[in-house]
């Protein structure tokens, strides 16, 4: 890895073709926080408010937000996209937003998926998770708009979950994401008024790497590693759906064995696809073994999608560490090079290490067979995407 700031984004651009640009402003936004920076995205739209969700289902928040995009100010335009497969009932949620004047799509519909038993079609979603207002701010992360989302993570009914808010040049990034979506879904080209010409606004640097699916390498996995290769003393991941590839698990092991202190923190009891969570803990012996410390949180389900690397560089925004997310699925997250956001991630981070429980490999080697069975099940099924 080259050295240096400017090493660092150098080493990003040439790999996803994102550098990391200076001239922004960042706020990390937690858990059901997050309904509260989306409203007042809403409320303070002059022009257009864009949301991208994998899930909207109707309930709470989501009528929260519908009031407010109901109130917000005459001339916004307002543009919704949301994914099938995670958007159950919808409908009622559409039905809503174009009596008020919105434009409401779904990305991919699924039903010619099922009736020609594709399931790669079926799998191919848009995973993103995006908000811009006025092509000026947005907002990525891990969120989805339904109750599991709501609250401050105290219980297993409010999930844990980590997102980030941005200002400065690198919102246009966000909203030609959204772009290529909408356009996707069969919606017009954006205005030109989407992209407006946006000065620095802080001393932070930031690109945002949109990944789709790919055959052999997305962008998304191309920033994973990359991020991954640039710890020096620190690396602190935290990954809802933690399924890592080999050449992901053979760069956390060689970190490990540089001397990083490498962590990971998965979602423990209550994770939400049991197969998933199988999977996940199929990963675990060799990284243990490689010196890789694992932790499983245990007060909700962890949702949150992030990456720490040292003292300056944080990842956060949709893409998991499981070939469905590298490999098949829309993704995107934010790479933000400030001190300021790193310690508020790593603030954060110690505080689940809190709420969970840590797995050593002595223990682990004693787990009975039905558990070692269960992780083999998502490789099997890998097999056949």
């Amino acid at each position: 890895m080259p050295d240096g700031p400017e090493g660092l984004s150098q080493a990003f651009f040439q790999s996803t073709g994102v550098a990391l640009e200076p001239g922004h402003q960042v706020e990390l936004v937690t858990n059901g926080h997050i309904f509260d920076a989306i409203e007042e995205e809403v409320r303070a739209a002059r022009s257009s408010i864009h949301i991208l969700s994998y899930i909207w289902r109707p309930g709470e928040p989501s009528d929260r937000l519908i009031r407010a995009l109901r109130e917000r100010q005459p001339g916004v335009a307002c543009r919704v996209l949301v994914d099938p497969l995670g958007s159950v009932n919808f409908e009622a949620v559409a039905v809503e937003l174009v009596a008020m004047g919105c434009e409401a799509r779904v990305f991919r519909p699924i039903q010619g998926a099922i009736s020609s038993f594709d399931l790669k079609r079926m799998l191919a979603r848009m995973h993103r998770k995006l908000v811009v207002r006025d092509g000026e701010v947005g907002i990525t992360g891990g969120w989805g708009i339904w109750k599991s989302w709501g609250g401050d993570a105290r219980n297993a009914d409010e999930w844990r979950d980590t997102n980030v808010r941005v200002w400065g040049p690198v919102v246009r990034q966000l909203q030609q994401a959204f772009a290529e979506n909408w356009q996707e879904a069969g919606g017009d080209f954006l205005p030109l008024e989407c992209f407006p010409a946006l000065s620095p606004v802080g001393e932070a640097r930031a690109g945002f790497v949109a990944s789709t699916g790919e055959v052999f390498l997305s962008d998304g996995k191309r920033m994973t590693l990359v991020a991954i290769a640039a710890a020096r003393h620190r690396l602190w991941i935290a990954n809802s759906y933690f399924i890592p590839t080999q050449d992901i698990s053979d760069l956390l092991i060689l970190k490990a064995k540089e001397g990083v202190d490498v962590r990971v923190l998965t979602p423990g009891r209550h994770h939400d696809v049991k197969v998933v969570h199988g999977g996940q803990r199929g990963s675990y012996a060799r990284l243990l073994e490689g010196g890789v410390r694992i932790w499983e949180y245990e007060l909700s389900m962890m949702h949150s999608k992030t990456i720490l690397v040292d003292d300056r560089l944080s990842v956060i925004g949709s893409t998991n560490m499981d070939p469905l997310s590298l490999d098949m699925v829309e993704e995107g997250s934010l790479v933000v090079e400030d001190p300021a956001l790193a310690a508020a991630l790593a603030q954060h981070f110690e505080k689940d290490l809190g709420h969970s429980r840590e797995i050593h490999a002595s223990g682990w080697r004693r787990r009975g067979l039905l558990q070692r069975l269960a992780e083999q099940l998502p490789q099997l099924i890998g097999r056949y995407l």
